[in-house]
C-alpha cells in the first residue's frame, strides 16, 4: 500500500475515505510534446513525490532500472509508465499508457502519450478524452516541430487548457535566460492557435523534481507555483455548463428488474436530479431519479463525465449507434 492512501486509511476508515474521494472534481490530461522531452519521467515523479506509487512497485522499479534504465544510478521513474517490453528496450513510449493518483485537492487521470512522430495518431487518441494538455519541452533543444504538432492537435480536439513545462532546466544550469528564450518563442507560435486557450509556463526538471510537486530552490527567479498546485487549480469546468444537455445513450443498463439505466457520456451542457429531460425522437419527458456512477451517486453532472441516469418514468431511448 502505498504511503498517502495508509495514512488517509488510518484516519479517515474505509467509509470516510471513499466519501472523501467520492466528491472530488477529476482532471483528465495528458503529457505530450517531441520525443526524449521527459514525459514518463514527469509522469513517475509526479506519482513518486505525492507518495502514490505502491513500496512494491518502487522495488520494482529499482530492479528494472539496473536493467533497462537510463538515468543512471538514479531510478527511472519513466518505468513506471513505459510498461511494453519494446517501450523499455527502445527507451520510448508507443503506446498511450493511462495512470490515476489523487491528492487532497482533486482526481486525476494522466494520459501518457508517445512523443515519437510515427505515433502521432497514438497521441490524438490520448488527447481526445482529456481536459488539459502538459506539453514538454527539452531545455536544451527548444520548441521542434512535434511540440507544435502536438499542440496544434490538441488545439483542434477542443483543449481549453496547456500548461508547457520546460524540461531538463537541470541540463542548462537553471537558466533564467534560456527558459524565457523558450517561453517567448512558444508564446509567439501560440498566437496560431486560437485566442482563447489558456497557456501558464513554467519551468521544471522531472528527473531531479524541481518544481514538480514541491517549488525548487535551484530557480528562485521563477515567481510561480509548482506544477502538482496547477494542476490542482485549474479551472477546467468554466464553460462545460454553457450550452443545452445532450446525452447519446450508449447502453441501457438493466442488471434486475429493479433497476433500469441509460449509460453514456454528456456531450454538452449539465444535468441535476430533478431535472426534466427530453428523449428524442418521440419527444417524451422525465425527470431524472438518479445519477449513477461507479464511485456512487452524483448531485449533477456536466459534459465530459460518463454516468448512468435513471428517470422517474419508464420511457423508451434509443441507443446510438
Amino acid at each position: 500500500m502505498n504511503s498517502a492512501v495508509e495514512a488517509q486509511l488510518a484516519e479517515l476508515g474505509i467509509e470516510g475515505y471513499l466519501s472523501q474521494h467520492q466528491y472530488k472534481s477529476l482532471l483528465r490530461f495528458l503529457t505530450c510534446g517531441s520525443v526524449d522531452d521527459g514525459k514518463s519521467t514527469l509522469i513517475g515523479r509526479l506519482l513518486h513525490d505525492s507518495k502514490q506509487i505502491y513500496e512494491d512497485q518502487l522495488a520494482a522499479v529499482h530492479s528494472d532500472s539496473q536493467r533497462v534504465g537510463t538515468t543512471g544510478e538514479k531510478p527511472d521513474l519513466a518505468l513506471l509508465v513505459d510498461g511494453l517490453q519494446a517501450e523499455r528496450e527502445q527507451g520510448i513510449t508507443i503506446d498511450v499508457a493511462y495512470r490515476y493518483f489523487s491528492t487532497q485537492k482533486r482526481k486525476f487521470i494522466i494520459a501518457d502519450t508517445p512523443g515519437h512522430e510515427q505515433y502521432t495518431r497514438n497521441m490524438a487518441t490520448g488527447a481526445s478524452t482529456c481536459d488539459l494538455a502538459v506539453i514538454l519541452i527539452d531545455a536544451r533543444k527548444g520548441v521542434l516541430d512535434q511540440t507544435r504538432r502536438h499542440s496544434f492537435i490538441s488545439s483542434l480536439l477542443g483543449l481549453k487548457h496547456f500548461i508547457v513545462a520546460v524540461n531538463k532546466m537541470d541540463l542548462v544550469d537553471y537558466s533564467q535566460q534560456r527558459y524565457e528564450e523558450i517561453r517567448d518563442e512558444y508564446l509567439t507560435f501560440s498566437e496560431n492557435l486560437g485566442k482563447d486557450i489558456d497557456i501558464q509556463m513554467i519551468p521544471i526538471s522531472a528527473l531531479e523534481g524541481d518544481n514538480v510537486v514541491d517549488l525548487s530552490d535551484k530557480m528562485g527567479w521563477y515567481q510561480g507555483e509548482p506544477l502538482l498546485d496547477l494542476l490542482e487549480k485549474v479551472d477546467i469546468d468554466q464553460g462545460k455548463q454553457q450550452g443545452e444537455f445532450r446525452f447519446p445513450v450508449q447502453y441501457v443498463n438493466r442488471p434486475n428488474l429493479d433497476f433500469r439505466g441509460f449509460a453514456g457520456t454528456i456531450g454538452s451542457g449539465e444535468i441535476r436530479v430533478g431535472d426534466e429531460i427530453k428523449a428524442l425522437p418521440s419527444g417524451k419527458t422525465s425527470k431524472v431519479e438518479r445519477i449513477v456512477t461507479f464511485d456512487g451517486d452524483l448531485p449533477s453532472a456536466f459534459a465530459g463525465q460518463a454516468v448512468t441516469l435513471t428517470l422517474t418514468d419508464e420511457i423508451d431511448i434509443s441507443v446510438v449507434t
